[in-house]
């Protein structure tokens, strides 16, 4: 589906977003009346400083407003910009600005709904999709932290061996399918049929769930998430209950 169909469908009673290159920003009204605002980068290009602070800009502006409507970010991009420039203007800050931006709306009772349509990779990724409290994706989508042959020169190993690996571990491979299987995407939404009403299944599930260890394991792509998630939450309780006896 391209932008504008996926728009369309998900919006019947229309919207108002602005596309300025590419990156996309406005509001709609859901089928039930309620507002929701838009955001994304698209047309497959990089997330780079300027896109980033622009992204980051209008989350706060929505913070901001304090009505606590949902979020929907549209994602279909490239990697990060790797230019000279990005990383001299300290890129990986912007891409972190963008993403706690996205995590504190989601703090402030914005429900943020990450849509994924087309490519993403490495911190574009990250900073976008993977920031929003839910991550559906469209068939076609595909996603990944990191390809292969970045992969094989990072870490030096074959191709051949990393390919074997990512054949065997979903956690470590790109794509869409595993992506689904470690818990990443919580769903991939049916094309040919309206999106509204799949949109609002997401926002009907109750808020501050993260289910993404749980699904992990439960679809065998990262068996041992849930077991640690649960560690980590006692630790952090016994730690907090310590610290008031303290």
């Amino acid at each position: 589906m391209t932008r504008d169909e996926i728009l369309a469908s998900l919006f019947p009673n229309g919207s108002d977003i602005e596309i300025a290159g590419a990156i996309l920003a406005g509001n709609a009204t859901l089928p039930d009346g309620r507002p929701i605002h838009v955001l994304g980068i698209t047309q497959g290009q990089n997330l780079g400083v300027d896109e980033a602070i622009v992204l980051a800009g209008h989350v706060i502006e929505i913070i901001g407003s304090q009505d606590r409507a949902p979020i929907l970010v549209l994602v279909d991009s490239a990697s990060q910009r790797m230019s000279r420039r990005d990383e001299l203007l300290g890129l990986s800050e912007y891409l972190a600005h963008l993403a706690k931006a996205l995590l504190l709306a989601e703090a402030e009772g914005h429900r943020t709904v990450g849509l994924l349509y087309g490519g993403s990779a490495a911190g574009a990724f990250i900073a976008t999709a993977l920031s929003t409290g839910t991550l559906v994706a469209l068939p076609g989508a595909h996603p990944a932290v990191m390809d292969l042959p970045s992969m094989a020169r990072v870490t030096k190993l074959p191709i051949e061996v990393l390919k074997a690996k990512a054949e065997a571990t979903p956690v470590f491979a790109p794509g869409l399918d595993n992506m689904v299987r470690t818990g990443g995407i919580q769903i991939v939404w049916d094309e040919t049929a309206p999106l509204a009403p799949q949109l609002a299944a997401v926002l009907a599930r109750p808020a501050g769930r993260d289910d993404r260890a749980r699904l992990g394991a439960v679809r065998g792509g990262r068996l041992k998430a849930a077991e640690i998630a649960d560690r980590v939450v006692a630790l952090a309780t016994a730690l907090h209950q310590g610290g008031q006896h303290g």
